[in-house]
């Protein structure tokens, strides 16, 4: 996994007697988008939180450009250059979209607001902000609050927050979550134009955009990888669609 920007090895986290995750490795590449996808309850909320860093794991190493990250807080992490979106909203809903976006950016930096930042540092989040919003089609609505903006609106809005700390790497947890058909075709074309820049990994329900946009497919049951691969493979596999493809509720 020499080429891998984001690498999970073995990673192991238990509660009590339920292993959430058990032994979990895969890795996420420049270029791509790397979908995981599983049942609900298969550890997929329990894994990210490992990767982003707000649940410590029992085994296993998380590398980050080839940097061991294991230990590091989520902070650190974002400084590194690992962005993530939450699958519940994390935006201040009375400040505008630019000032969501620029405490994001700032936060990437290790940074807070305040009167004593140098100029610089203020004209750098700014600028950083306004890029992020113009990248996900929010330019224009960069002075609304966050709280008067359409759901679809919010959405985006949550992913320009992660890029506007110019991350080297994308969690992106059920980014198409509440959207109709619209706003997620709108959205998915979007995550298409952004993986060159930005690999991705994708956790994600909605089965066509996952089969559209991935690259690479891990599937999570009960806390353990059944099978990796492409689209054609996942689909092609019996006991995927025994788990999870196959089941009505998936």
């Amino acid at each position: 996994m020499t080429d891998a920007v984001l690498a999970i090895e073995g990673l192991r986290k238990s509660f009590g007697g339920l292993a959430a995750t058990d032994g979990v490795s895969l890795d996420l590449r420049k270029g791509e988008i790397h979908a995981l996808i599983g049942p609900n309850g298969a550890g997929k909320s329990t894994l990210i939180a490992q990767v982003a860093g707000t649940l410590a794991p029992d085994a296993g190493v998380i590398r980050l450009m080839g940097r061991d990250v294991t230990g590091l807080s989520v902070a650190a992490r974002a400084r590194l250059g690992l962005g993530r979106s939450f699958q519940v909203s994390s935006l201040a809903p009375p400040l505008s979209a630019r000032r969501n976006a620029m405490l994001a950016a700032m936060g990437a930096r290790g940074g807070a607001w305040g009167l004593v930042r140098p100029l610089r540092s203020i004209r750098a989040v700014t600028e950083a902000a306004q890029t992020a919003l113009e990248r996900v089609g929010l330019g224009a609505r960069g002075d609304v609050a966050a709280a008067a903006l359409s759901h679809g609106e919010r959405r985006r809005l949550e992913l320009a927050c992660a890029l506007a700390g110019r991350p080297r790497a994308l969690l992106l947890d059920e980014p198409m979550a509440g959207l109709g058909a619209e706003g997620a075709g709108a959205l998915t074309g979007l995550l298409e134009g952004l993986k060159a820049e930005i690999p991705i990994l994708l956790v994600e329900h909605d089965m066509d955009a996952v089969f559209r946009l991935a690259d690479r497919i891990s599937v999570l049951v009960a806390g353990r990888v059944i099978a990796q691969g492409d689209g054609a493979a996942i689909r092609g596999d019996a006991a995927v669609r025994a788990a999870y493809l196959g089941d009505d509720d998936a």
